[in-house]
């Protein structure tokens, strides 16, 4: 698989599944496994990543089968509210309310940030230029000043070098993760909050783009995402009937100043042109 381009986090997941199937079943006899996977109490999504991890097994020694087929039943993300996250992140250790910050200012995938380098970053303006995962588009992803204060002092203390990984591998970064949050849900008497993965800080960022900006090719952009089938869906998590917005754009200062004058604000800027919004 290393051959053949794969990601060293895909190879491992393969191997990991193919290790829980081997314990389970027979590898050599492909209706056995077909058959345990099919019985198996978990989604079909989860069943399917067991069925392409033993498709290499199967190609690798020449076995004989017929892939079983399992649709992905579709459902909206959890999404935590920015109270729910801010008290997930104030209730970490320095190093960790650095690290789901930089998640919450980015939408960056947990792998992309463990993949970072001081090459991928511009610490003297705060901008991450990351490896996108998954195919995705490249893309640049700014930190609020707050996030990179932290950043900057962990570089500083931590002091790698040009290429090498300074944060934690995605095992460990959702590990810790899981143990502050259900610590914060306990402490807080919010069981609702243990729902909420990791991974849930990307939707979280989407959606709160898209709720600002109504721009669903920049949550695009900014996702890495190439295709915009993949967007959309955070078009269903937003409600806009109580906070509607007119937008115009400017091409030149003079028209950014008289819609600032008019009660609009900058949003942001696409191709050349200034977008802006006010509500209606």
């Amino acid at each position: 698989m290393k051959k053949d381009g794969y990601a060293e986090e895909t190879i491992k997941g393969y191997s990991k599944r193919l290790r829980h199937l081997e314990q389970n079943t027979d590898l050599d006899k492909p209706e056995l496994v077909k058959a345990f996977i099919s019985l198996k109490d978990v989604s079909n999504a989860y069943k399917e990543a067991f069925v392409n991890a033993y498709i290499h097994y199967v190609e690798y020694y020449g076995l004989k089968w017929k892939k079983p087929i399992y649709k992905r039943n579709e459902r909206l993300p959890n999404v935590p509210t920015t109270e729910q996250v801010n008290m997930i992140i104030a209730n970490s250790g320095t190093k960790y309310s650095m690290i789901f910050s930089i998640l919450r200012d980015t939408g960056l995938r947990p792998i992309e940030l463990h993949r970072l380098t001081l090459r991928n970053i511009d610490l003297e303006h705060g901008i991450f230029y990351p490896e996108t995962a998954k195919g995705g588009s490249a893309r640049s992803l700014k930190l609020k000043p707050a996030t990179l204060a932290m950043l900057k002092k962990y570089v500083s203390e931590k002091d790698p070098k040009t290429n090498e990984k300074f944060f934690p591998t995605t095992k460990v970064m959702s590990h810790v993760w899981c143990r502050v949050r259900n610590r914060t849900a306990k402490k807080l008497h919010q069981p609702e909050l243990k729902k909420y993965r990791l991974y849930d800080l990307r939707h979280y960022f989407a959606t709160m783009l898209y709720h600002k900006t109504k721009l669903i090719l920049l949550v695009k952009a900014k996702l890495g995402h190439k295709n915009i089938q993949n967007t959309l869906i955070y078009t269903h998590l937003v409600n806009f009937s109580e906070d509607e917005y007119t937008t115009a754009t400017a091409t030149s200062v003079d028209e950014a100043c008289k819609l600032i004058n008019a009660g609009y604000e900058y949003v942001t800027e696409m191709e050349g042109v200034r977008i802006f919004r006010k509500p209606k």
